[in-house]
């Protein structure tokens, strides 16, 4: 499975740097079975996210074509935005220090993100991952419409509002759409992604590695309705 962690400007660093240190790990645990890059809409370029102006360098741009896994991260910037990483603001230097989430995730509506991501939800042969306000950048760009996803607990009324089936559950899985929660579920989203992808063995090693427990039941669309209680 090959992964691409796509990087906009105001990007939640834990986003990315959680699931591609998972995947990566995934990838030496499973003999090569699993690789990952960092990407952009635009290319090459060193990408400033959200947090103290720290700086990460897509290697490529996305590819909507390539099977595999492309992964939307969220955005960070001021304290408590929904979507965002509560308490956590960029420093002097990091440009986004005094934005809004909504706001850097509405962003990424006027670059080639939308499109690319149009265009990998309609291949078959990927799937989407969304970690935090990741599933915003979609809902916003009206690809979310009819499905379950999560997002960071103050922006589900935002995934409902725009059509989407909003579940306050650390992981959703949506078919070839599986998104995550709040920033830390990044950890939990891209375990999850290995053992259904490429076996629990390999995700039960990752898990070990990190000495990280998953949290929460993966919610999924099929099983009885539970009774209120």
């Amino acid at each position: 499975m090959h992964a691409q962690i796509v990087l906009f400007d105001g990007f939640d660093p834990l986003d990315v740097i959680a699931p591609y240190e998972v995947l990566h790990a995934g990838g030496a645990a499973s003999g090569g079975g699993v690789s990952v890059e960092l990407v952009s809409a635009e290319g090459p370029r060193e990408v400033v996210g959200g947090t103290g102006g720290l700086a990460l360098r897509a290697t490529a741009a996305l590819d909507p074509l390539r099977a595999g896994l492309v992964l939307v991260p969220g955005a960070s910037g001021r304290v408590g935005d929904p979507g965002g990483t509560p308490g956590a603001e960029a420093g002097p230097g990091g440009g986004t220090q005094d934005e809004l989430v909504p706001v850097l995730l509405g962003r990424t509506l006027d670059t080639g993100l939308p499109a690319l991501m149009r265009t990998a939800m309609d291949n078959p042969e990927v799937t989407v991952g969304t970690v935090c306000g990741g599933s915003l950048v979609l809902a916003m760009a009206g690809l979310l419409e009819g499905r379950h996803a999560t997002t960071h607990h103050l922006g589900l009324d935002v995934l409902d509002a725009t059509g989407a089936h909003a579940v306050a559950a650390r992981v959703v899985d949506d078919g070839d759409l599986v998104s995550g929660a709040g920033v830390t579920s990044g950890l939990d989203l891209a375990l999850y992604l290995l053992e259904r992808e490429i076996g629990p063995r390999i995700a039960h090693a990752v898990e070990g590695l990190f000495a990280h427990e998953r949290r929460g039941t993966v919610w999924h669309a099929r099983g009885p309705q539970p009774a209120a209680f």
